[in-house]
């Protein structure tokens, strides 16, 4: 009988991103809309790779990313005093399970507005 090695610990961790993305054939925005920003979770090494992850799977989805900003880790955030509720504490610990990207909130944009 062989032992198998231990597994090793992940080094994953779960950004948050807000994601502004812009209007697109097929997007699925509302019709007036000009735009809209999606907060979102995703899992990465660092914050670059969950970046990446994110920008490559809403070009998937026709959607037209033009800005990324990001918000850190959980733990980050609450190092500077963000509150963060149980929903979303479960959408951040689903995007780590799944090593996926999670949509917590899509916000659109219409003309009148930044």
């Amino acid at each position: 009988m062989t032992d198998k090695p231990a597994k090793k610990p992940s080094r994953q961790q779960v950004y948050t991103l807000l994601v502004q993305i812009g209007r697109k054939t097929g997007d699925g925005l509302p019709k007036d809309a000009t735009g809209a920003a999606l907060m979102c979770f995703a899992s990465g090494i660092d914050e670059a790779e969950a970046v990446r992850e994110t920008v490559a799977i809403l070009k998937q989805a026709d959607t037209a990313p033009l800005d990324v900003t990001g918000y850190g880790t959980l733990a980050e955030r609450e190092a500077e005093g963000h509150e963060i509720d149980d929903e979303e504490r479960e959408l951040m610990q689903r995007a780590l399970d799944e090593n996926a990207v999670i949509i917590a909130q899509m916000t659109p944009f219409f003309g009148d507005e930044a």
